[in-house]
């Protein structure tokens, strides 16, 4: 017999299954020895109180033994001589429609301007170590897309845009460890995501579809409002009349082809500000509210969200037992972004703090329309270059200091690589940015006692939260609007915020196009 339950329970109890079988038979008045096994269906932690607690949903084997069922990956057809379908990206949006394609019979013809997964950790290394910036193989471009080399976190409050399940049992069954099923914040790590990602290429190629590395789509030939063929860098062209563009927040070159050719795109809000890093121990200090982080609990994230002015701020991709890393896309800019190992075992943590931006925000570059915030974002993150140094130098201050308008003379080490330039935050932002975030800290560290000290130090800029402009589709069809046979796709359309939601728009996509040209039901 099986029932499920929900139970909280100390971190001691449900770091041992013989503990947990205790507390389960004690709190439900079943004798200990029919319990046959408690299996753990969803977990998480409960800070709000002193004493911390583990809230977990079980569910319970009463004289009944336990199978474990393996998750299996779908029978992936062969598709060799199947109808072609074009993705360009291959982030999760273009791997995950890529797949699905080949699920209902169709074949992906993926083509990634970056590196395969392995090759791409050189550049990643250039622009770490020597402040080179490979426009095409870098954090944000390259096999895996942005995720790859930025935590993998998993994580989505899109519930209701798909089968957020199968996503998550997908990457298990592509090697992903089955605890991402269980923790309520899921998240794989930086140094176990690429051999995931490797496994979905060979499962790609495997079954007949293509993966073409450093190959760059540079013009659609479009007639009749339809999509004709692809024309990459090389001046080889792919003809093609179903295309998948799932190129990412930072592909500003696409969004750029699109506005020359006049294809319909809209400059859309989103949020931008900084990277600020405390130590772990003082993290785990304030919502563990303990000395010492018990050995049973995981390094402890944080989520705040506060309005200044009417104006949101709010935390943004916090990584516990993390570091943050150079995320420019091209020479000439400084972006930072967050990322931790899949143990989060880093002495520092870190998190991007984002002010809402609005439409009424990017006036000042209207004459860029539909681009003017992308614009707007690329003027903060030149600015950031120049005031390090034209280096991959990132302007830093002290976090009191910058709250207080005071200058950071002695920076201190922190774990962003390329190093860092004192500077007043000021002089990278908007004055009303650089206001809202004085003000917003001041209310962090209210909510947060001992958030807001001079240990911590801000880097600027955090600026690819979300693509600056959505590519609008018809909500039927996914087709855009105004071109036949063009779909765009994830996050750098303006559809998804993250690994699962791109994944699962990229399969969405992927299921509107086998619906028109196979004859397999979705």
């Amino acid at each position: 017999m099986q029932h499920e339950f929900t139970i909280q329970v100390s971190p001691e109890i449900a770091a041992y299954p013989d503990r947990l079988q205790k507390a389960v038979a004690y709190k439900n008045s079943i004798p200990v020895g029919d319990i046959k096994h408690v299996h753990i269906l969803k977990r998480s932690i409960d800070a709000r109180q002193r004493a911390v607690k583990v809230n977990l949903k079980i569910r319970v084997f009463v004289q009944e033994d336990f199978i474990a069922k393996p998750i299996d990956l779908p029978m992936y057809p062969e598709v060799s001589n199947a109808p072609e379908v074009v993705i360009i990206g291959a982030g999760p949006a273009g791997l995950f429609a890529a797949l699905r394609c080949i699920e209902l019979g169709c074949k992906p013809i993926v083509l990634e301007r970056g590196k395969d997964v392995k090759t791409r950790r050189r550049d990643l290394k250039a622009i770490n170590r020597d402040h080179i910036v490979n426009e095409d193989s870098n954090y944000c471009f390259g096999e895996g897309g942005a995720g790859t080399y930025s935590d993998g976190k998993l994580y989505t409050r899109s519930k209701k845009r798909g089968d957020v399940q199968r996503i998550l049992e997908l990457l298990v069954g592509f090697g992903a460890t089955d605890q991402i099923l269980v923790e309520a914040h899921p998240h794989i790590g930086t140094n176990k995501l690429p051999g995931i990602i490797a496994a979905m290429r060979e499962k790609i190629i495997e079954r007949g579809g293509v993966i073409h590395f450093e190959t760059r789509a540079i013009d659609f030939e479009i007639k009749s409002s339809e999509i004709r063929s692809v024309v990459l860098r090389d001046g080889s062209i792919i003809p093609t009349n179903k295309v998948i563009l799932a190129t990412g927040h930072s592909a500003r070159d696409i969004f750029e082809l699109l506005y020359r050719k006049k294809i319909a795109i809209e400059a859309k809000p989103f949020a931008l500000g900084v990277r600020v890093e405390h130590t772990q121990q003082l993290i785990d200090q304030i919502q563990y509210k303990c000395q010492e982080r018990s050995p049973y609990l995981p390094p402890s994230p944080y989520s705040i969200v506060k309005q200044v002015d009417g104006r949101g701020m709010y935390s943004f991709c916090m990584c516990p037992g993390g570091v943050i890393a150079p995320c420019a896309t091209s020479p000439g800019e400084v972006v930072t972004n967050g990322w931790s190992p899949s143990k989060r075992d880093q002495p520092t943590s870190n998190s991007g703090i984002v002010v809402e931006l609005g439409m009424e925000d990017f006036e000042p570059f209207a004459k860029y329309g539909p681009l003017s915030g992308m614009y707007f974002q690329k003027s903060i993150e030149q600015q950031a270059w120049r005031i390090g140094g034209k280096t991959q130098q990132v302007p830093a201050q002290r976090l009191v200091d910058m709250v207080e308008g005071k200058i950071t003379t002695d920076l201190p080490t922190t774990s962003y690589k390329p190093g860092l330039t004192p500077a007043d935050m000021k002089d990278v932002f908007p004055q009303f940015i650089h206001h809202t975030l004085q003000r917003g800290f001041r209310a962090f560290g209210n909510s947060m006692k001992g958030y807001l000290t001079n240990e911590a130090v801000v880097h600027a800029p955090e600026s690819r939260t979300s693509s600056p402009v959505r590519i609008p589709r018809d909500w039927k069809t996914l087709e855009h609007i105004q071109i036949k046979g063009l779909y765009p796709c994830g996050e750098g359309a303006g559809y998804a915020g993250g690994i699962i939601s791109a994944a699962i728009d990229g399969e969405k996509c992927a299921e509107a196009i086998a619906s028109t040209i196979t004859s397999k039901k979705v």
